[in-house]
């Protein structure tokens, strides 16, 4: 069975050190899906904003080096790149939401 739903917990991460953010982000995942007793994370969907110095391809080379070995590990990933710098969100990295396979 897989299931996707958005979890307030992981919603919005200020964006000043990538790996440091990125072990935290797969802690949050590992504890969604142990509250969930899923298996695996199937998809995460991330919105990466305009000041976060963050491109889709960068967040997924952070992405696969910490997932790897974890139930996250070969997650398909939507990512939504913002181009306004002015925006509340611009610096920050929102998980918008998280599928677990059951």
């Amino acid at each position: 069975m897989s299931m996707a739903f958005t979890s307030e917990k992981i919603a919005a991460v200020a964006n000043p050190m990538m790996p440091r953010i990125a072990r935290r982000r797969q802690r949050d995942l590992g504890e969604i899906a142990a509250a969930e007793k899923a298996r695996r994370i199937a998809g995460v969907s991330v919105w990466l904003g305009a000041m976060s110095h963050m491109s889709a391809a960068h967040f997924t080379e952070h992405f696969e080096e910490s997932s790897a070995g974890t139930i996250a590990e070969g997650a398909k990933r939507d990512i939504t790149v913002s181009n306004d710098a002015n925006g509340d969100n611009a610096q920050k990295i929102l998980v918008r939401s998280v599928t677990v396979e059951t």
